[in-house]
């Protein structure tokens, strides 16, 4: 698949590098970037050359959420729903690598990927519950299992943004870096990943995932039947 307007493809060496390209919005996730991730991953799921992902994003943040200047639609939960799901059930290991703003959805997405790099500069927070809507993502299955159950209300229920230190000290990114070394360490774990024997990292991630995560498929059922009940049909911030 080539890049596309709002998402930009690179390949090297086994990983393949999927860059948010929306930076004029700080990469706000709207339908066609859903929708260009979402064919990127199906399309590398089926491609033996693609041994690592890598999802960043382009100018002075990783993700701001959702884009919020149309009107939330079915299609909208569907499409980052169906992009949660196909980062956790890869078959190859999704390291995620955030600098700036990394917020409702575009957070959830981190919470997919299998390892987290943060620049020591970025800076989180889930304002869905101050917005009246509710998360996505399988965030009520990912966020307890990393960080605990009173931890994950306080962040859904409060809002409050946090940085990259808080982050690393509870668990939700596995390493803090200058900003300017983020690319360089994020891709040189993504090589080194991608020189494991490939069935080695796929058996790790999937009975990892398997046995740690094993309410998350039911999370993002729930989360989407939440989402209609209470008559938004969005895909969270």
């Amino acid at each position: 698949m080539p890049s596309t307007s709002t998402l930009l493809l690179e390949r090297e060496a086994g990983v393949l590098t999927l860059t948010l390209n929306r930076p004029d919005k700080l990469n706000a996730i709207h339908n066609e970037m859903a929708e260009s991730l979402l064919d990127a991953l199906n399309t590398a799921a089926n491609d033996p050359a693609v041994r690592a992902i890598r999802l960043r994003g382009n100018g002075r943040a990783f993700c701001a959420g959702r884009d919020v200047s149309a009107a939330p639609t079915d299609k909208d939960l569907e499409l980052v729903q169906a992009v949660s799901r196909a980062i956790v059930a890869h078959r190859c290991p999704v390291i995620a690598a955030v600098h700036g703003w990394t917020v409702g959805a575009g957070f959830e997405w981190t919470m997919n990927a299998d390892i987290v790099f943060a620049a020591d500069s970025a800076k989180f927070k889930l304002p869905e519950a101050s917005l009246g809507v509710f998360v996505t993502g399988g965030l009520v299955a990912t966020l307890p299992a990393a960080i605990g159950p009173m931890r994950a209300k306080a962040l859904t229920l409060l809002g409050e943004p946090f940085d990259a230190a808080q982050a690393l000290a509870w668990g939700l990114v596995y390493r803090c870096v200058p900003a300017d070394e983020l690319d360089a360490v994020s891709l040189a774990a993504a090589r080194r990943i991608a020189d494991l024997t490939p069935e080695v990292a796929r058996e790790f991630k999937r009975v990892l995932n398997q046995i740690g995560l094993e309410r998350f498929e039911r999370a993002v059922v729930e989360e989407t039947a939440v989402q209609r009940r209470l008559g938004q049909g969005d895909a969270g911030a």
